[in-house]
């Protein structure tokens, strides 16, 4: 990672300082250090097969097989003692073809884009931030972030809405990034943080249109636990549930995780209750997520099974299943394989085989 200075940074603080002058203290001219920018970065390729449920099976040379490849830059400048002035542009990119984003469509700066002050008394970003619920969810099962192969990211984003080659109406919506968002998070206090994020539809034919998400972290010693509720009435924009499901006007999102690490190996478990509303009525989701990581040799064996029943919309039941192996070559290197097998009922079952190399800088 390489830091260096960047002079004129104060300037572009000038809004967001007379807001914050009324509640902070003085920040006269003084000795501090100059403002600081660091760039940085992951890139995840790999290569295999993969079905997905009632589709047809393809051999691929793909990216995002662990982890979605990224690039950031982030910059900061101390404004007084405890307070600091951040920068956070991070974007999405597919390194096997060099475009930009997760899918075509996708906006440059999707994974986060926000400005904020941090401070002894918690932090509050304004942009799009990462939320609550996808920290949890990536935090709690032994596959982390991986669109490839975690059964319960697969099973909470990769499920409504997501993917036209099978029919679903379980996931969650909302995508793991919010625009137009405000969010605060507290200090830590023994172990114990929380978080708490507002998203405006910014729409004047849709007031009420908005995302809300509240969630609490505790980690001391081997053991660490999650709570998040999330609320949304729209996707991407104002209205737009009713495009991804006829009717549906709204969805809330609890989930539940906890992890203990023995060292010889590292337990985790979730649970996630989805409730959606529709014109015509609703429908609920329960999805239950366990998996191990075992230290094997330098690297560590990583296994998780996901189930999810929906009950009052199309009656499905979806399992999956993964095994894997991670290899640790240096600190910002990786080797992977994986196996994930998945299937949803009336359906026909599907799979990703691969083996990959990550990346960070």
């Amino acid at each position: 990672m390489k830091t260096f200075t960047v002079f004129g940074f104060r300037r572009a603080w000038c809004a967001v300082l007379l807001g914050w002058a009324c509640v902070s203290p003085a920040f006269a001219e003084t000795d501090l250090p100059a403002p600081k920018v660091h760039f940085y970065g992951l890139v995840d390729v790999w290569g295999g097969a993969q079905k997905f449920p009632g589709g047809n099976s393809e051999s691929l040379i793909s990216d995002g097989g662990m982890s979605t490849s990224y690039w950031g830059v982030g910059a900061s400048e101390q404004l007084a003692e405890g307070y600091k002035a951040v920068v956070t542009l991070e974007g999405f990119f597919r390194p096997t073809d060099g475009a930009y984003g997760r899918f075509d469509g996708d906006t440059f700066l999707s994974r986060s884009a926000y400005a904020g002050i941090e401070s002894p008394y918690g932090s509050l970003y304004i942009g799009r931030v990462t939320t609550p619920l996808f920290i949890s969810t990536i935090l709690f099962n032994p596959f982390v972030d991986s669109y490839g192969f975690s059964p319960m990211i697969k099973q909470t984003y990769l499920g409504v809405g997501s993917y036209p080659s099978y029919a679903t109406d379980q996931g969650v919506a909302g995508d793991s990034g919010w625009s137009n968002a405000l969010q605060y998070q507290s200090p830590e206090f023994h172990g114990l943080k929380g978080n708490v994020t507002y998203a405006s539809g910014n729409s004047s034919e849709h007031h009420g249109a908005k995302k809300v998400a509240a969630q609490l972290m505790y980690a001391h010693g081997a053991f660490a636990a999650t709570g998040v509720y999330q609320y949304i009435n729209y996707n991407g924009q104002p209205g737009d549930l009713g495009q991804i499901v006829p009717g549906w006007t709204s969805q809330s999102v609890a989930q539940l995780g906890a992890s203990y690490d023995w060292k010889v190996v590292k337990l985790f478990a979730q649970y996630m209750h989805t409730h959606n509303q529709a014109n015509q009525g609703h429908w609920n989701v329960n999805t239950g997520q366990v998996g191990v990581s075992v230290p094997a040799g330098k690297g560590s064996v990583l296994a998780s099974y996901a189930y999810s029943n929906d009950s009052g919309g199309m009656g499905q039941t979806r399992r999956t299943w993964s095994l894997g192996y991670d290899y640790p070559f240096t600190k910002y290197v990786d080797a992977y394989a994986a196996y994930m097998n998945d299937k949803i009922s009336d359906q026909s079952g599907g799979y990703t085989v691969g083996v990959g190399l990550r990346v960070k800088f």
